[in-house]
């Protein structure tokens, strides 16, 4: 197996409007490089999608972003899971790599911690910049020091903690001001009781080193306490804390006290394979690298990755860029051999395992989430849909290459709110502006049957007077029954020179395993693994059944009449009341993310992705 690189496999032709389509909407980092393959420009993202696209769409621009567009030959993106987060990383490519037309950011030593120390009696919460010689616990790095002061500051509202110099503190014979505006708890005069100050002390600690669950579990058991006893002002304050702390949660998931890791993800999508690799060096993610192994039909992501790793490590000069532990997404059956062999290589011990947690995990989620973008980007890139529509013409034996293909699927829950989509795809890819969904009514529910043909005989009526463009091969989401529905309405529409394809799911409902059903033939067949053709129409069929489900969701969310918990399967009315009392209320469960719901007692790591779907629906 031969390790191809994704700048290698771009390079020969930067397809612009291709990358731009494949560009995720998330936070992250993009790397633009030039013909020789140098960096010239590192740059963060809110939306990588907006901000990547801002160079090629905007009419004018300064002299130097017009400059740095001539010379972009083409571009690697990191997505990150947040805006922090990417700052952080671009601060570290930068600094590797100074780019040309990059402004140099200042060292690591200059990025701003927040400060509790440890030494006196009543501890103080200080920001910090420099060496970090004092004794005590440092929280960060932060972005900047404007993100440390608001947060102290919250902090302050929080948990009362004194902010103060010890000189200060040490001459008070009476509270300061921040006592009377409720921002310290005046240890200085013993306003507060030792136990009581050191408690907040523990809980800020705590929340402020990541676990702010346990935190936010005692504020809740706060709340409903003075609820029971009818304080209800105290209690809206407990909610107010709650909502606060989850907003102003960051976690940094770059930057860490750990030492050199490789992280690397395998995934595999319509027969083709990625494995990403995440370089963490003395603490901090110094980027990453794609990698388009080529491979045999039916390989799986870890028959990939066990023949990835021993090239990727053992056929360098040297072993000094063999990392002490490298973190893999699956578990593969030679892992001792591969240990060994990597450990003598590199002269010392070489940890490599696939079960981690905490920091450690997030880093091999991230791995995985970029690797399933960027083969998603890779498969959409203009050259492979040209090479898939090429074998679906000899597949289909047409005289010319399509021009327009459509798909349909159905989505409903056990019959209820049924949503029906249409994709489109062209020669350079999906159609986005031509999509469309229809809400289907008027039929038994769970009938698939009657809502396909529903469904089809409202978009062809439309096409057949003249509102767009017939297509050259409609695909139809199911076996022979929903063939023949379409064949009804094709038939009296009077629309003919249409090639009607089912794609019908094998037994194990397992890609690859698909049954072609060709109307006018009537012959079914089943194309190889690796057939590009095949590739082709599993991304069509895959694409009609995410839109039809993000309709559906949106659809079911509209009716319920409560809170759109109540759509959500395994959400009772114990788990709902959990959830409000944790993020304060219905719009605090919407703005939280998957790993924010998945921190919450009794929520499972699935259960907590179906909220965020049901919130996010068709976003």
């Amino acid at each position: 197996m031969d390790i191809e690189n994704v700048t290698e496999a771009n390079r020969r032709e930067f397809d612009v409007k291709g990358f731009l389509q494949g560009l995720s909407e998330t936070p992250g980092v993009y790397r633009m490089f030039n013909v020789r393959d140098e960096i010239i420009y590192v740059g963060k993202a809110r939306n990588l999608k907006k901000r990547v696209s801002s160079y090629f769409t905007r009419a004018d621009g300064s002299p130097k972003t017009r400059a740095l567009v001539t010379h972009i030959d083409h571009i690697e993106v990191t997505t990150t899971h947040t805006e922090t987060e990417a700052l952080i990383l671009e601060n570290n490519l930068i600094k590797q790599h100074k780019p040309r037309y990059n402004v140099l950011l200042r060292d690591d030593k200059s990025y701003p911690y927040i400060f509790l120390s440890t030494e006196q009696e009543y501890p103080r919460l200080s920001l910090q910049r420099g060496a970090r010689k004092q004794k005590g616990c440092y929280f960060g790095p932060y972005p900047n020091a404007g993100a440390v002061r608001e947060t102290l500051s919250l902090l302050q509202k929080l948990f009362q903690i004194r902010q103060c110099e010890d000189s200060f503190f040490s001459n008070r014979s009476r509270p300061c001001l921040q006592y009377q505006i409720k921002r310290c708890s005046a240890p200085c005069t013993k306003r507060i009781t030792d136990a009581a100050y050191a408690d907040d002390v523990r809980l800020a600690a705590m929340f402020l080193d990541g676990k702010n669950h346990h935190v936010i579990d005692e504020l809740v058991e706060k709340m409903a306490q003075a609820a029971e006893q009818l304080a209800y002002e105290k209690a809206a304050q407990f909610r107010d804390q709650i909502a606060a702390l989850r907003i102003i949660q960051a976690k940094q998931y770059i930057s860490s006290d750990k030492g050199n890791i490789d992280v690397v993800s395998s995934v595999t999508q319509n027969g083709v394979g990625c494995v990403e690799v995440f370089y963490i060096r003395d603490g901090h993610n110094l980027g990453n690298k794609s990698f388009f192994p080529r491979h045999t039909s039916n390989a799986t992501a870890e028959e990939i990755l066990a023949a990835f790793l021993p090239q990727f490590y053992l056929g360098k000069e040297g072993a000094t860029e063999i990392p002490s532990q490298v973190i893999i997404n699956h578990q593969l059956d030679d892992i001792d051999v591969l240990k060994t062999v990597l450990s003598e290589a590199a002269g010392r011990q070489v940890a490599v395992t696939s079960r981690v947690r905490a920091e450690r995990s997030r880093w091999l989620a991230m791995a995985t989430a970029n690797a399933k973008q960027n083969l998603a980007r890779y498969i959409n890139t203009k050259s492979n849909v040209m090479q898939r529509f090429i074998a679906l013409q000899e597949v289909l034996q047409m005289d010319s290459l399509p021009q327009r293909m459509e798909c349909f699927d159905i989505s409903h829950t056990s019959g209820e709110q049924t949503v029906a989509s249409c994709v489109v795809f062209n020669n350079e890819g999906a159609l986005k502006s031509d999509y469309r969904r229809f809400n289907i009514e008027g039929i038994t529910g769970g009938d698939d049957y009657a809502a396909m043909n529903q469904a089809l005989m409202r978009r062809y009526t439309r096409l057949k007077k003249g509102e767009g463009k017939l297509p050259d091969i409609l695909f139809i989401d199911g076996g022979k029954g929903q063939v023949r529905e379409a064949e009804k309405v094709l038939e009296e529409l009077q629309i003919s020179g249409v090639n009607l394809i089912g794609i019908a799911k094998g037994r194990a409902r397992k890609a690859g395993e698909e049954t072609l059903y060709f109307s006018e033939t009537g012959i079914e067949i089943n194309l190889p693994t690796d057939s590009p053709a095949l590739h082709l129409i599993q991304q069509i069929r895959d694409e009609a059944h995410r839109f039809a489900i993000t309709g559906h969701r949106a659809r079911r969310a509209k009716v319920q009449n409560t809170s759109l918990l109540e759509g959500v399967s395994g959400v009772g009315a114990k788990r709902r009341r959990q959830l409000l009392q944790q993020f304060g209320g219905l719009q605090g469960v919407a703005r939280a993310g998957v790993e924010d719901l998945a921190s919450v007692k009794g929520i499972s790591d699935e259960l907590a992705r179906r909220i965020y779907d049901i919130f996010h629906a068709g976003k």
